[in-house]
């Protein structure tokens, strides 16, 4: 089952969703973007993350954010007792130092672990003109260059058909993130594709988990005001019971709600006393696990019981544009 994350993903905050659409379906992934990278790992021997151990070494560079996005062990293919690493990062906007960033990430991992390292990029921005691949720097007759594969997703614009006929459930998260890029100022029709994505998960012949996973991806990056998000749980109740296939029934979610009401209860006293609790009526009457799994998210890691207010209020009201 998915992690606790928020569904708020703006387009300078995606990373998020796809570190979890990452964890979940990193295979599918390099299936669909990178299949020479795919071809080359065994994955009969499976894979690790390593994300965790890799923040200490990243926040030494002073170059772009200080995480990455994916940092994951495999085994190579060639029948060779040997393992590499892949990098994966997501970036959601235009970055000047973005390439500089690739291979001070590339070359600060081989330090670290003194293993091949493969850095790979997924641009998730709107911008069709920005497609960096490498980083060059020489002078005096030194020279040291890093090329990386690159993925855009606007380059997938054009085939949704493919895409919603592709069994592979990453061709999902790739149909989702650009939709939420095409309704960004239009919520009626990302409401209206919403549902055409949600319901096309039951015609895939997926396992039940993917397709709760796959789910929360979609309900993660194509948010709704609120108006619209109640008709869209509506529409899917019915189609559930029509289909008798739910995502997740009445009991999952109150079971939810009430897993997560004690640890939001707990989180807001030790970070902010008893005017954190001050929230606890207003939240006991909810019923979103999702609205509450943000919520929880956003207590982590506000640095005031402000900050908490303010998104609860946001995400308690009517909003004219949804974010991205």
């Amino acid at each position: 089952m998915a992690k606790t994350r928020p569904r708020d993903a703006t387009i300078a905050d995606q990373d998020s969703p796809w570190k979890e659409a990452l964890d979940h379906f990193f295979e599918p992934c390099l299936h669909l973007f990178f299949p020479d990278a795919h071809a080359g790992i065994d994955w009969s021997r499976g894979h690790e993350p390593l994300d965790k151990e890799l923040q200490p070494i990243l926040r030494r560079s002073e170059t772009g954010r200080q995480y990455v996005d994916k940092l994951v062990k495999v085994w190579l293919a060639d029948g060779q007792e040997q393992w590499i690493l892949i990098h994966v990062e997501v970036q959601g906007s235009r970055e000047g130092k973005f390439s500089l960033r690739m291979h001070v990430y590339n070359h600060r991992i081989f330090d670290r672990y003194g293993r091949e390292v493969v850095s790979l990029a997924i641009l998730t921005d709107d911008d069709p003109g920005w497609k960096p691949s490498r980083y060059e720097s020489s002078r005096w007759g030194f020279r040291t260059l890093t090329e990386f594969p690159v993925v855009k997703l606007l380059e997938y614009a054009g085939e949704y058909q493919r895409l919603a006929a592709d069994p592979n459930p990453f061709a999902v998260v790739v149909l989702a993130q650009l939709k939420a890029m095409e309704t960004r100022r239009d919520p009626e029709r990302r409401r209206a594709w919403k549902v055409e994505l949600v319901k096309g998960l039951y015609d895939r012949g997926m396992g039940p988990e993917v397709v709760r996973e796959l789910f929360r991806f979609i309900d993660w990056v194509l948010e709704l005001p609120a108006g619209l998000e109640d008709r869209f749980r509506d529409e899917m109740e019915s189609y559930q019971q029509e289909k008798k296939m739910p995502y997740m029934n009445t009991f999952e979610r109150h079971s939810m709600v009430k897993g997560l009401l004690p640890g939001i209860e707990a989180l807001l006293r030790v970070r902010f006393g008893a005017e954190g609790l001050e929230l606890m009526p207003e939240l006991k009457q909810v019923r979103d696990p999702y609205l509450l799994e943000d919520l929880l998210h956003k207590i982590e890691t506000a640095k005031t019981l402000a900050q908490v207010r303010r998104f609860w209020t946001r995400k308690r009201k009517p909003k004219a544009e949804p974010s991205e």
